[in-house]
């Protein structure tokens, strides 16, 4: 089993042919391959769980910097509701959907 930084370096040989084929699509590497190309993110991300679980896989989109800058704010919230929803201690939303769980 490949660890993160093996798919990133298979992304970067592969980079220069997806930038030319595929350009703005989304890409799920698994083990050095290319999995498949996808419209959205979701796509890509639903695609890569449904057939490796928990990874390690690369979901990048093609032609876009792997960095993303977030406010401070949005930075540390979702790591929280991430340790909350780990540790059992969070609270369903009330929106008429009793088993969804919002993160």
């Amino acid at each position: 089993m490949a660890n993160l930084s093996t798919e990133i370096a298979a992304y970067e040989r592969m980079r220069d042919v997806l930038e030319t084929d595929c350009f703005g699509k989304w890409v799920v590497v698994h083990d050095e391959e290319l999995i498949g190309t996808f419209d959205t993110f979701n796509g890509a991300a639903n695609d890569a769980i449904r057939r490796f679980g928990r990874g390690p896989y690369l979901i990048r989109r093609v032609g876009e910097s792997p960095y993303v800058t977030l406010p401070l704010r949005a930075a540390g919230s979702p790591c929280q509701r991430l340790r909350k929803l780990q540790k059992g201690n969070f609270q369903r939303e009330e929106r008429g959907v009793s088993n969804e769980i919002r993160l």
